[in-house]
């Protein structure tokens, strides 16, 4: 009989389960409402954790050759050196589609994406909430919009059944955000685009081999960007990257990037046919990316299987709620591990108490974003003189009536992170981890005030 073939994940479940197994003979209090057991380390007890965690980035000693051998031949930009077209293949391999092109940085992978889709001045573009400050400032780049979609608490994401209500007759794109690598309903957000004539650039710069229904995210919409910042999961200090199998808009993203240089289907009628800007990467992060790229399954695995077990545990625990995968995706790229803390099943105690509590336990936590719509840079640029000029005064007043999420704010109010290296720890780091938060529950009383 033929030797039945299993998926990674599958591998990754199996393994994992035998871990879990092992965690079934941790001590775990009962959750009784009774005497605490243990002095909490934030009111003078000992630590649960004392050893370090994993650090990050990590550096491979062997690719420093091909990086001074790059550095001596003077070549060290993309203009007449190869390393960066070499890491462009290797992507675009990497996450099954026809092309990629290096950037500067994820914000400007954003900008172009954008930019090259045709949204333009006064258009107006939906974005998630809950996210990093680019992915909104890169629809103001553009002199857009930003049209926030209410978050869905449980998956921490864009929530579809809410876009319809935000599309107006000046909406022209979709820019869901994979925000901590978790995977977007990108069948529900393209029906609606589809619907309406939209495009759809995914904000996939925390998402490195998150997966859905079989396909990697990024390759869902008509672009997916990504980032190569310090922090993350495929680092190389800074960078980032933009993936389409859409010949024509590689071609037009190219140009833009490039100072607005003519390639491929790029109109020739003159040395720079269109409006561009140098967003290029050079060639020392190419070299370092594809040195990188060496550990990225390796450490997708061992952060996956961590999230599965941390998955099973946590939720034994009265008032932690682990991220629920949105429907159709499989796989999240763990750049942070979040879940939410229900302070009323923690008899009052404040998020901000419980978090400070955990890190004297030894367990590097944070609350992760706070309701980015309700930023003040957002009324900076609505009162500025520009979007007066693009928006008539009925358009932001309501804008400012329709910015009322609940969702996103409950999430903002309950969330609670831990960063992808952390999860790069052993499977004692993460019995560490959920001894740590049954012992401030046990102990929750004393934290009290």
């Amino acid at each position: 009989m033929a030797a039945k073939k299993i998926t990674r994940r599958q591998a990754i479940t199996a393994a994992s389960a035998g871990a879990i197994g092992t965690m079934v003979n941790w001590t775990m209090p009962a959750f009784s409402a009774g005497a605490p057991q243990e002095k909490l380390a934030i009111n003078g007890g000992a630590r649960v954790h004392d050893a370090p965690w994993p650090q990050w980035p990590v550096w491979d000693q062997s690719a420093e050759k091909n990086i001074t051998d790059m550095l001596r031949t003077g070549k060290w930009w993309r203009g007449n050196g190869e390393y960066v077209v070499d890491f462009e293949q290797r992507y675009a391999e990497l996450m099954g589609v026809k092309r990629c092109l290096a950037t500067a940085s994820g914000t400007t992978a954003l900008i172009v994406s954008l930019k090259a889709l045709g949204v333009d001045a006064g258009d107006e573009v939906l974005v998630s909430p809950y996210t990093f400050i680019a992915s909104y400032n890169v629809i103001f780049m553009n002199k857009a919009l930003p049209v926030f979609v209410d978050t869905d608490p449980e998956t921490f994401l864009m929530d579809p059944s809410k876009i319809e209500a935000r599309i107006t007759d000046r909406t022209t794109a979709i820019l869901p955000v994979h925000i901590y690598g978790l995977p977007v309903d990108m069948d529900s957000v393209n029906a609606a685009a589809q619907k309406h004539n939209l495009k759809v650039v995914e904000d996939a710069c925390q998402a490195w081999l998150g997966q859905y229904k079989g396909k990697k995210v990024g390759t869902l919409g008509d672009a997916g960007c990504f980032s190569f910042q310090n922090s993350k999961n495929l680092p190389a200090g800074e960078g980032g990257a933009i993936i389409s199998n859409n010949e024509a808009l590689m071609d037009r993203c190219h140009s833009i990037h490039n100072c607005g240089r003519s390639i491929g289907a790029v109109s020739r009628t003159s040395a720079y046919p269109i409006a561009g800007a140098n967003f290029r990467m050079q060639q020392f992060q190419a070299l370092i990316l594809m040195s990188q790229m060496n550990r990225i399954f390796r450490d997708a695995d061992i952060r996956m299987a961590n999230a599965m077990l941390l998955d099973a545990k946590l939720k034994e625990i009265p008032g932690i709620v682990p991220y629920k995968l949105a429907p159709g995706a499989e796989r999240s790229a763990y750049h942070f591990y979040p879940f939410r803390f229900i302070s009323k099943e923690f008899d009052g105690v404040a998020r901000d108490k419980f978090i400070k509590a955990l890190n004297a336990e030894g367990v590097p936590c944070s609350s992760g974003y706070g309701p980015q719509n309700k930023d003040g840079l957002i009324e900076d640029m609505l009162n500025s003189r520009g979007y007066k000029r693009l928006f008539s005064e009925a358009r932001l007043k309501q804008w400012r009536e329709e910015n009322v999420l609940p969702g996103n704010d409950k999430l903002c109010t309950e969330a609670v992170t831990f960063s992808q290296n952390i999860l790069l720890g052993s499977i004692n780091d993460m019995g560490d981890i959920v001894k740590a938060i049954a012992k401030i529950y046990e102990n929750r009383k004393s934290l009290a005030g």
